[in-house]
């Protein structure tokens, strides 16, 4: 969460001095790599003003995500003064290929290439360079250890919570690619809105059925969250331009694809603890390839420049150029990120120590001690069970050998409450030999 906001406070500012202005710049010396101009965001006080400050703030929200993608990848091991200069540093990453594909001057966009809101040009360049950083960065600690498959999800609940926000947030940043309500942009938005859940519909469906068959008739809560935000991803940069029953087919095909790409993940040893490259970068790579396929000819605001996909009779121009920016994405955003990561390694160094690691990052950069709040919570209620009655206490014999580990940090703390306990369990029992049980959550062990 405050690589988050990191984001939004160091990328956001490098993004207001020089990264809208490599995007949108409209001086004389732009050209179709970059734009030039419009560095440290500024107008005069008029009717320009208005157009150029709402662009601004909305395409900072690409620009962030694009970076926010990132931190997912890197997560539970990355130095966070590292992560900030990335920050800083990544916004000339995003704003290039920006510029490729939505200014007018863009090289990709000439040649025709579609894509709505960033299925290309957001998700799938974020998701290149979060897969450049989980190979440069490696595993998390015992990650891989005894042929380790997955580490599960510790916390379900705030897992869900991001993902309806993530959910409902992905309308306005859909919708809101349409760029206005005048003329017929209020029908595309309205088209956007539904084409964009039944999307989510269609990948939620899918994801959870192919989640109960292969976790043999289980539903999985990390799957289903992939499942759905990979599928939005998917229709992201066709949204206004395909029918919903469309949508639903590119929706299903991206979250299947998605979950698909997990085992490849494990078996090249690649550590992506939040699903940051099979969401996004399956999705992207997908919703890019759809557009090609699926996308119609646009009567109202022509947005796809008179183009429809192969299933519309458009031939395979459409399709090769969306492939082309595929390839130009994929090019860029991996040199640029590993060049940035590298010079950050060799400068201060990108990944914590093996102690910092398993202290946790919260304790060691925020100062947040769980562990504490943990045992002073859970003494307590030893406390109590020790003033009941012998008989009611013997009702509970492995209370006495309750060991606590903080998967989040990594750290087995073995607590033993046999001081609170006298009398009320046996004393001769030998806690040493107790197995240890894996606690996922606070709630859990206590």
């Amino acid at each position: 969460m405050v690589k988050n906001a990191v984001d939004v406070i160091f990328g956001g500012l490098t993004y207001w001095a020089f990264g809208y202005g490599l995007t949108y710049g409209n001086d004389k010396y732009s050209n179709t790599f970059c734009g030039i101009g419009h560095f440290f965001v500024n107008t005069p006080n008029d009717k320009r003003m208005g157009i150029t400050y709402s662009t601004f703030i909305f395409q900072l929200s690409f620009a962030t995500t694009a970076t926010t993608i990132v931190s997912g990848a890197m997560a539970e091991r990355t130095k966070l003064s590292a992560y900030i200069i990335f920050s800083l540093l990544n916004t000339y990453v995003y704003c290039i290929p920006a510029h490729w594909l939505w200014d007018d001057r863009g090289f990709l966009r000439k040649l025709g290439v579609v894509d709505i809101a960033g299925s290309g040009g957001v998700h799938l360049l974020g998701a290149v360079s979060a897969l450049v950083a989980a190979v440069m960065l490696g595993p998390r600690l015992n990650r891989f250890d005894n042929n380790r498959k997955k580490m599960d999800c510790s916390n379900p609940t705030n897992c869900l919570i991001g993902m309806f926000m993530l959910w409902w947030g992905w309308l306005g940043f859909n919708c809101g690619s349409t760029f206005g309500i005048s003329g017929g942009k209020w029908i595309l938005a309205a088209k956007t809105a539904v084409t964009t859940i039944t999307a989510s519909m269609g990948g939620g469906v899918a994801g959870m059925l192919l989640s109960y068959v292969i976790n043999k008739r289980k539903y999985i809560v990390f799957d289903m969250v992939n499942s759905i935000l990979s599928s939005l991803v998917s229709v992201t940069a066709s949204c206004a331009a395909i029918r919903p029953w469309e949508a639903i087919i590119i929706g299903a095909v991206g979250a299947v694809l998605s979950l698909a790409f997990v085992p490849i993940m494990n078996l090249l040893k690649i550590d992506d603890p939040v699903g940051a490259f099979v969401v996004h970068g399956v999705g992207g790579v997908w919703g890019m390839i759809a557009v090609g396929l699926f996308v119609d000819i646009d009567t109202i605001e022509d947005i796809t420049r008179g183009r429809a996909g192969l299933f519309h009779g458009g031939g395979f121009y459409l399709l090769g150029v969306q492939l082309l920016a595929i390839v130009a994405i994929f090019i860029w955003s991996g040199t640029t990120s590993f060049v940035t990561l590298w010079i950050i390694r060799r400068a201060i160094g990108l990944r914590m120590s093996e102690h910092d690691e398993k202290l946790g990052a919260d304790f060691i950069e925020h100062g947040i001690d769980k562990d504490r709040i943990l045992t002073e919570n859970s003494i307590a209620i030893m406390e109590y069970l020790a003033r009941r009655t012998n008989s009611e206490a013997n009702e509970l014999p492995n209370v006495s050998r309750l060991v606590l580990r903080r998967s989040s940090f990594g750290v087995r703390a073995n607590v033993s409450f046999n001081g609170h306990l006298n009398g009320a369990f046996d004393e001769n029992e030998e806690i040493n030999h107790t197995n240890n049980r894996e606690i996922d959550h606070p709630v859990n062990g206590v």
